[in-house]
């Protein structure tokens, strides 16, 4: 039985698992965001509004559920903020964390780290606002790790949607300007050294451009828009 405490509680049930018994050797670590309005994907905001940019988001969580949930390796929810107890993520199938950490670097080392210390041998860490990726690719991506010891999914603004390791290698997660288009270049430059397995180039979600003519994001679009 995992060891509960009690973090940043407000009237909902909100814990989180400090530890769990592995159930695989592989972790896939999730990173989210508490679905608040004017709090989520605010540069897509700026383009379709707050409303719909959160509906677009909830609409991306259940995405990331969909392509997750029945992936044979151990699953770890990463909050930004707050643990909901009943929200998109089932608790039998997901351990539920917060993020610590100043920066996404820091928030990144802290999650792969821990997982590591609970003894895992593959990690692999992604967003959940990824519409263009599937079970499949996350298999793939797990699979790379047998021989190679990262695996790296570039995204097409110079960042990336996926990063997987064998060992915790620390300068990843620093010396980084998070968010911008040098992410990428100078995470690979980091492994120069190392076996590395690149994956396809995807789009993520950030800017309306990045969803225009997509059908599947038609309806949480203004009428404008659509």
């Amino acid at each position: 039985m995992g060891l509960l405490s009690k973090k940043d509680t407000d009237s909902e049930k909100d814990f989180e698992t400090e530890f769990h018994f592995p159930t695989s050797d592989k972790a896939l670590l999730i990173f989210t965001r508490n679905p608040e309005l004017g709090k989520v994907k605010t540069r897509l905001a700026g383009g379709v509004g707050d409303s719909a940019a959160l509906e677009i988001y909830k609409f991306l969580l259940r995405h990331t559920v969909s392509i997750t949930q029945n992936l044979s390796v151990d699953k770890q929810v990463f909050y930004s903020e707050k643990i909901r107890a009943s929200d998109y993520w089932d608790e039998n199938k997901f351990t539920k964390k917060l993020q610590h950490g100043d920066d996404l670097g820091a928030r990144m080392q802290k999650a792969f780290s821990r997982a590591f210390a609970s003894g895992y041998k593959k990690a692999i860490i992604i967003g959940s606002d990824m519409y263009d990726l599937s079970q499949k690719d996350l298999e793939e991506a797990f699979a790379a790790l047998d021989e190679n010891d990262f695996v790296v999914g570039p995204a097409e603004d110079g960042g990336y949607y996926l990063l997987g390791m064998t060992f915790l290698k620390p300068e990843l997660f620093s010396n980084k300007i998070w968010g911008t288009e040098t992410v990428l270049k100078d995470t690979l430059a980091d492994l120069s050294s190392e076996s590395v397995k690149l994956l396809e180039t995807r789009n993520d979600v950030d800017y309306y451009e990045d969803i225009k003519g997509i059908e599947a994001f038609k309806p949480f679009l203004p009428e404008h828009l659509k």
